[in-house]
Parts: C-alpha cells; structure tokens; sequence
C-alpha cells in the first residue's frame, strides 16, 4: 500500500508516453503526436473489448453459440492488441538499443 501511495499517474502510463531510446530524439510536437494516436488506439481497442463482452452476454441469452464464440475472439483479439501497442515503446527501445 505504501508503494502505491508514492507513485504518480506517470508511472502508470509511461508505456504510453515513451520519452526514452529512439522517442528522445523527437521533437515535443512529434511525442505528443505519437502518444495521442497510442492512446487513441488503446481506446478504441477497449471499445472494442467492451463490445465484444456485450455480444458473448447476448449471445448467452439467446442461446447462439456462434455469436458468444465470435465475442470471445474479438475480446481476445481486442485485449491483446491493447497489449501490444501498450508495449509499443518498450518494444521500439529494446529493438533501437540492440541496433546501436
């Protein structure tokens, strides 16, 4: 609890706004640009997630296994894929170092 109480929302969304490795060497304009569309991608997959949880709920009322199937793909696809841009930065970094 104590560990929790000192850190800051930046700890929890510096995966998001990568201002290490090669994210550095941009510009403020051109970090704000790349944090915006991560976020807005992360957004948009968690839409999609939510969505996805409202047609396995349907699907399970009414009965249609293909329709609680198709629901269990997309919000796996969905959170995996916020997974991935999530991890975006780390990935970048990693790959930048191993090239210098």
């Amino acid at each position: 609890m104590a560990l929790a109480a000192n850190g800051g929302i930046g700890g929890l969304v510096n995966g998001v706004a990568p201002d290490w490795g090669p994210f550095a060497a941009l510009g403020d304009t051109a970090r704000t640009v790349v944090q915006a569309i991560m976020a807005g991608v992360i957004v948009a997959l968690l839409g999609r997630a939510a969505l996805a949880a409202f047609h396995i709920k349907l699907g399970e009322s009414q009965h249609d296994v293909a329709q609680v199937s198709k629901g269990k793909k997309d919000i796996g696809a969905a959170l995996a894929g916020a997974f991935v841009v999530a991890s975006l930065g780390t990935i970048f970094t990693i790959v930048y170092g191993m090239g210098v």
